[in-house]
């Protein structure tokens, strides 16, 4: 998508999905400050050739949901620069698009607290970057009415999952909870650390990993590949127990599992997982994980990874969360947030102060906000 100036759409005239575009009336995109706006550009491009019609996405009306305070399109080895150029509100488009304001925090507002309308302006002086900053550290700290701090990690796993190894077999105390990170190291030691606290075998799933390149054999053994821990790639090890949280890393049956389901383990087989849904439409229906082969598209060579497409969610990082409603959230900043939106994203999962758990070493962690992109 970055490298191709002019990108299209795959779907071909003759295709189910194209007789769909052609007749719809309405497309609605959220999250869409978190696509490339060659995504968006794309989307153009193809509608006109479908629907053969050269105004604007060939006539269809797009609705964008989203909120440019939130997390801009992730871009590995980047600076603000590239993820600013690469957002939407820098497309040709973004002149046509007309922009409505929501003005309440709905998941807030559901909460009937009193301390909401305080928490919500909070929340968006998070967003805007207009947070009181300490000037000697160029940190925010953190007022005891806008959270419950904690003063340890374990003090944080315990008070969003108290006593989990009894209420794990609970599905709606699990669904509703989640630990959240800004770097993917964080997240694993969480994850181990809630998972070893649940009774029950560990089993432990190997993956097949191979390079797909003939010619790249030699220089790059199976050994090489199994010590690469992707982003949005499954572990080589991956160890689970029944019961554990696990989050798809893969659209595999959607709508069902799509990237982004929570799901509780019901039974770890040879060659395929078992796991209960726990969370939206299909909330409480088993289904069954088999292994798939993945390609991830990141690293300067192609390789490819048979593994089942999860990964442990008991904790998340901070992107992979955006869109996650939550009852109880725990943050953990000792690495701090390093990119545009990720703690308005992480703070803004839940409703109320009382449900909001922070660890952050000294009561001080870093807000990045791009202005460009919230103005």
């Amino acid at each position: 998508m970055q490298s191709n100036e002019t990108p299209t759409c795959n779907v071909s005239k003759n295709s189910a999905m194209a007789k769909v575009l052609q007749q719809c009336k309405l497309i609605v995109w959220d999250e869409y400050t978190m696509a490339y706006k060659k995504s968006l550009e794309a989307l153009d491009r193809t509608l006109k050739d479908l629907r053969s019609n050269n105004n604007r996405f060939g006539g269809a009306m797009i609705l964008l949901a989203g909120d440019f305070r939130q997390t801009l399109p992730v871009i590995p080895r980047s600076t603000p620069a590239d993820e600013l150029n690469a957002c939407l509100k820098s497309s040709s488009l973004w002149k046509h698009v007309k922009v409505l304001h929501l003005s309440k925090n709905i998941r807030v507002e559901l909460q009937n607290d009193q301390s909401g309308n305080i928490f919500s302006k909070q929340l968006i002086d998070i967003g805007n970057g207009k947070f009181p900053i300490d000037m000697l550290t160029g940190c925010i700290n953190f007022p005891q009415s806008f959270c419950q701090l904690t003063r340890s990690k374990d003090e944080l796993i315990q008070k969003v999952f108290p006593d989990v190894s009894q209420n794990y077999r609970n599905h709606d105390w699990l669904s509703e909870r989640a630990i959240l990170a800004a770097k993917n190291i964080d997240v694993n030691e969480l994850n181990f650390k809630i998972q070893e606290q649940i009774t029950g075998e560990l089993r432990i799933y190997k993956s097949v990993d191979s390079a797909t390149n003939q010619d790249d054999v030699v220089n790059y053994p199976p050994e090489f590949l199994n010590s690469l821990d992707l982003p949005g790639l499954p572990p080589h090890n991956l160890q689970l127990k029944v019961g554990s949280v696990v989050i798809m890393l893969r659209n595999i049956n959607q709508p069902r599992l799509c990237n982004g389901t929570r799901l509780a383990i019901k039974k770890l087989l040879n060659n395929v997982i078992e796991a209960t849904i726990l969370k939206g439409k299909y909330k409480g229906e088993d289904v069954l994980i088999p292994r798939i082969p993945m390609i991830p598209t990141d690293v300067p060579f192609e390789f490819k990874r048979l593994q089942f497409p999860v990964r442990l969610a008991f904790a998340m990082i901070i992107n992979k969360s955006q869109g996650q409603s939550l009852s109880v959230c725990g943050i953990n900043l000792e690495n701090p947030c390093f990119s545009h939106g990720q703690l308005y994203v992480a703070c803004s999962r839940v409703g109320k102060p009382s449900d909001l758990f922070i660890y952050a070493p000294g009561n001080q962690t870093k807000n990045i906000v791009y202005h460009k992109a919230v103005q």
